[in-house]
């Protein structure tokens, strides 16, 4: 499964040890990592300015996402009913990459609830289909 994680799941997965780190250990050694420049600017920014974590913590989690994930380049600019143009640029990177799913908690993307057949999920979502226990979304 190719899976796109959004930046602040991301963030939560080397920030705390919990769901999103368990989730991005799961995507890199089962599944496909996809990746763009947008989030990787965005979380770069996010780890510094939010979570202040050090320089070097952040250039290797970084360096572990491009070395391991699948980096995608935007094809196309989106119009989409969303007010976040960053929101943007990272949809219209899921769609390049024609992920089977994007992972965030941001409440306006998850109100789209699909982009072009792509379900957008909550980690929690992610991870009771991955277990067996929730069906649907275009997952099985």
């Amino acid at each position: 499964m190719k899976v796109f994680f959004d930046t602040n799941v991301l963030a939560s997965a080397i920030a705390t040890r919990g769901l999103c780190s368990e989730l991005l250990e799961i995507a890199l050694n089962q599944h496909y990592l996809l990746i763009c420049e947008p989030v990787l600017q965005e979380l770069n920014r996010v780890l510094a300015d939010k979570f202040h974590l050090p320089a070097s913590v952040i250039r290797d989690f970084l360096g572990l996402l491009k070395t391991e994930g699948w980096i995608v380049k935007i094809r196309n600019k989106l119009k989409l009913p969303i007010n976040d143009t960053d929101n943007m640029l990272i949809l219209a990177c899921v769609m390049a990459a024609r992920a089977d799913v994007f992972i965030t908690g941001d409440k306006e993307l998850l109100g789209l609830g699909v982009i072009e057949g792509i379900p957008i999920l909550l980690p929690r979502q992610l991870w009771m289909k991955l277990a067996g226990l929730e069906s649907g979304g275009g997952l099985e």
